[in-house]
């Protein structure tokens, strides 16, 4: 029988996880479980499945196991793992710390609005979906003009070579 139950009351922000040393043997086994799962598919559902208390099945779509595979071999590792909604509102200090860069590098940003933000009297906010984005934009851009300068050295050592 299986029940659907109200999600519980969670508020939307930030949480950071750390496995504590007590459990740490046991996460590390659950995340090389969770490697070297052969998920079985049942006739109605393919994919993974997580017992409830009362015995029920509960099916898990295929990203979510994927984000569990990757909070258990992160929280395995020692690292500490946050969830955070999409739509979570940061500091410019926080969007800074979370790129990596100092936070006038991360206001020439917002000026330039390459990252948009919002205007509460005088501090800035930026979204975290936002953010993430600028990210994935920079990380995409700077493989694009890596594998161009790569492609252009290549270049530069064939004519070297003919021309000597």
């Amino acid at each position: 029988m299986a029940t659907s139950l109200q999600p519980r009351n969670r508020h939307a922000a930030a949480r950071t996880y750390f496995a504590s040393e007590a459990s740490r043997d046991d996460i590390v086994d659950f995340a090389r479980l969770l490697r070297h799962l052969d998920v079985e598919s049942t006739a109605d559902h393919k994919g993974a499945a997580l017992q409830a208390p009362d015995g029920s099945l509960r099916h898990i779509p295929d990203e979510v196991f994927e984000v569990l595979e990757q909070v258990a071999d992160a929280l395995a590792s020692g690292s500490g793992v946050t969830v955070a909604p999409n739509d979570m509102q940061m500091t410019t200090q926080q969007a800074a710390d979370f790129l990596g860069v100092s936070r006038p590098t991360l206001i020439k940003y917002l000026e330039d609005d390459t990252i948009p933000y919002e205007k509460r009297g005088r501090h800035r906010r930026v979204l975290l979906r936002d953010v993430i984005d600028f990210q994935e934009t920079f990380r995409v851009d700077r493989r694009s003009a890596l594998r161009e300068l790569a492609r252009e050295t290549q270049s530069l050592e064939r004519q070297k070579r003919v021309t000597e």
